[in-house]
């Protein structure tokens, strides 16, 4: 199975990279590109996966490397995303393009190439001040942030259940056992 990692250069995203290729699984790792050919986290990987995934370099806010980077994808892991909230406020637009068109870039590829599974993830700040901890997937949506908006808006958007990490970093969606999707 061959899974497309979006914001793979990102620390989660490296991290997830790893683990997938070290459990068997064909990664394409969706890097931003930059001048400095710089992979970011991944450039730093474990020795024993250096070598066995494919990099794609582009920009998720481009529909047409986004769709070239899902070809031949049997799943995709959305972790692309502009981070940072005070950089937000004054550069709201950047943010929206990156976090809620190219999150839209990526399920209308993964619609048109017929790849059934995208997970997107998204930041804690769609939960704003706790209300109960720990947060279970009851708690409700009241992000307090621009960044929280964002996602909040593209998995409104998407009409998707939120898939959120118990605290022992386990992946699941309800009681799914840790693996990731077929």
């Amino acid at each position: 199975m061959r899974v497309l990692v979006t914001g793979a250069d990102g620390f989660i995203g490296s991290h997830l990279t790893e683990a997938l290729v070290r459990a068997g699984y064909e990664v394409r790792a969706f890097v931003l590109y930059n001048s400095f050919n710089s992979r970011g986290w991944l450039d730093h990987c474990g020795r024993d996966v250096a070598g066995r995934f494919e990099v794609f370099a582009g920009d998720v806010r481009d529909p047409n490397g986004v769709r070239t980077a899902t070809r031949g994808c049997d799943a995709v892991l959305h972790l692309a995303a502009l981070i940072a909230i005070p950089y937000s406020y004054h550069s709201p637009d950047s943010y929206v393009d990156t976090n809620i068109k190219g999150t839209l870039n990526v399920v209308q590829a993964a619609r048109e190439l017929g790849v059934s599974r995208v997970v997107h993830t998204s930041t804690s700040e769609v939960y704003g001040t706790a209300r109960f901890v720990p947060i279970t997937e009851e708690h409700p949506l009241q992000g307090q942030s621009r960044d929280a908006g964002d996602d909040r808006s593209a998995v409104q958007h998407l009409r998707a259940a939120p898939v959120r990490p118990r605290g022992d970093s386990d992946y699941h969606h309800s009681d799914r056992q840790r693996r990731p999707p077929d």
